[in-house]
């Protein structure tokens, strides 16, 4: 008997009709049972006559299963084996607390994530390279895209397309797809011209990413599927309503029963000005309905937040939209939209000529533990000038910023706190204290009343010195934390009135821990 981990992905692989076009002409779907849970999931094609099904078993012990539909006139039936799940696998992430995130083993989950838009895009090596980079950095969830990207620094074409390309081959007008003809170069003259078939899906360009999201998934890595974007030349970006639920029923068919999926529904899907609200509500709706597992579902703005309230969303996944102040209001956003906040960029440590792209590594390194002690999570992307024209934030490859090793530090001192979660508590006005999620703090003039854990983070201040006054019969321990050169330093043991000596510079923190 077959046999899968807990978590882990069961596929069944049939053949069936390949005539006409199969991606729209038929159908297929698998019933999944045990004593727990019944679940139906839709399968999708897979080119050359081939059609698969894959499900994620939320318990172990014994399950049948029951596949059928127009792809065939036999239905095939059989057991597996679910057994309890290897170590890292803890289960897809969900939403807990409201506002906090946790694997469904009930194992916080810290979101530490970066973005390599196009990386699947890239030729072999440097697919390679990046999962080198990503297994020696602290990131746990990596933003990518399933359409190739054309922008600045992105002008080479892909190996693959998402659809087939030439004449479309279907049976009626409506199979033509988008059938899109596209100048491919800046020249007076046209240099190439390729058609796209938004009805029939290039199968070979899927499986890339079926082999890199199970490799992030081994990695403890979860994958934020950036589903439609506006960097495009092709005419991704512009395919009819008709197109676009085809290819999101396809994605969320091929992809679900991966325990690490999130679904992104665009990246800054303001600048895709052909789509509505009411477009963008009801793909949300669509993927919420064909998801059997439920995954984290979110939308991306560039200027414009989304209405992060409505139903279909269930975190909020956030640019800047202002210079100066961003990942410091985490907590308020919190409190109006009552959902996790996920900065999922906060501008790039690097040196290109865009001002989203040239901050330094400290202040990347100031912007997550500003987002994490307000309760939220921060995303890393990295634009340094490259002579290939390389960068990170869309190519992967090597990451060469001062901030992940940083990053790791932060997420070390995370691992350490009581609970795993962090929120806002009250402080003086020039500081930002942050505190395990189960506690209260309130600070008054003179007269302080703490917390069992706190940590004090003064960030572009350098204060020389800080007063604490705690209860005569309550000690505390106190360590100095210099988050740019990693640091954790001890200081004593403390109650009542105390004078805590710092270095005078920028980025450190002092952190108490109550002994008694």
């Amino acid at each position: 008997m077959r046999s899968v981990e807990r978590w882990g992905m069961f596929e069944v692989r049939l053949n069936g009709h390949w005539e006409g076009n199969p991606f729209v002409d038929r159908t297929i779907q698998g019933i999944f049972r045990n004593e727990k849970e019944e679940v139906t999931v839709e399968g999708f094609y897979d080119g050359v006559g081939e059609y698969c099904v894959r499900f994620m078993p939320s318990y172990t012990g014994e399950y049948q299963y029951e596949i059928s539909g127009t792809f065939s006139e036999e239905v095939s039936k059989g057991t597996f084996q679910v057994t309890e799940p290897a170590a890292g696998n803890h289960g897809p992430v969900r939403v807990v607390y409201g506002t906090r995130l946790a694997y469904e083993d009930g194992t916080p989950y810290n979101s530490l994530g970066t973005t390599c838009y196009a990386w699947v895009h890239q030729d072999v090596v440097l697919q390679r390279q990046t999962l080198s980079s990503l297994a020696d950095s602290p990131f746990n969830k990596i933003r990518f895209c399933f359409f190739p990207k054309f922008y600045l620094y992105n002008t080479r074409e892909p190996d693959t397309y998402p659809y087939e390309r030439g004449e479309s081959r279907g049976q009626d007008a409506r199979q033509q797809g988008m059938n899109i003809n596209m100048k491919l170069d800046v020249k007076d003259e046209i240099a190439d011209i390729r058609d796209f078939d938004g009805y029939r899906f290039n199968t070979e360009h899927f499986r890339k990413f079926d082999r890199q999201i199970k490799n992030l998934m081994d990695m403890g890595i979860e994958a934020d599927l950036i589903l439609l974007h506006p960097y495009d030349k092709w005419g991704f970006s512009t395919m009819s309503r008709e197109c676009d639920e085809l290819y999101l029923k396809y994605v969320t068919a091929r992809y679900a029963a991966y325990r690490n999926v999130w679904w992104s529904l665009a990246n800054e899907y303001d600048l895709l000005r052909q789509k509505t609200e009411e477009d963008w509500d009801a793909y949300g709706e669509l993927i919420r309905e064909k998801d059997p597992w439920q995954h984290l579902r979110s939308i991306h703005n560039c200027m414009v937040f989304y209405d992060y309230n409505k139903d279909w969303i269930t975190h909020c996944s956030m640019q800047r939209i202002d210079l100066y102040k961003h990942v410091e209001d985490t907590d308020i956003y919190e409190q109006k939209y009552k959902k996790p906040i996920v900065w999922d960029e906060i501008a790039y440590e690097g040196n290109i000529d865009m001002g989203w792209g040239n901050i330094t590594g400290k202040e990347m390194v100031r912007r997550f533990w500003e987002s994490v002690l307000r309760g939220g999570y921060a995303g890393h992307g990295e634009t340094y000038c490259h002579y290939q024209d390389i960068l990170w934030w869309s190519h992967g490859g090597k990451l060469h910023g001062k901030s992940p090793k940083r990053i790791a530090f932060l997420e070390k001192i995370m691992e350490e706190t009581p609970g795993g979660y962090l929120k806002r508590g009250e402080g003086a006005f020039d500081e930002l204290v942050g505190i395990p999620i189960d506690q209260e703090r309130k600070c008054g003039w003179g007269t302080e009343t703490h917390c069992d854990y706190e940590i004090h983070y003064y960030g572009f201040g350098r204060p020389a010195f800080r007063n604490f006054k705690f209860p005569e019969n309550e000690r505390y321990r106190i360590e100095v934390i210099d988050t740019w050169k990693m640091k954790v330093i001890p200081v004593g043991t403390f109650s009542g009135k105390c004078r805590i000596e710092l270095p005078g510079k920028q980025y450190m923190a002092i952190r108490l821990i109550r002994e008694s």
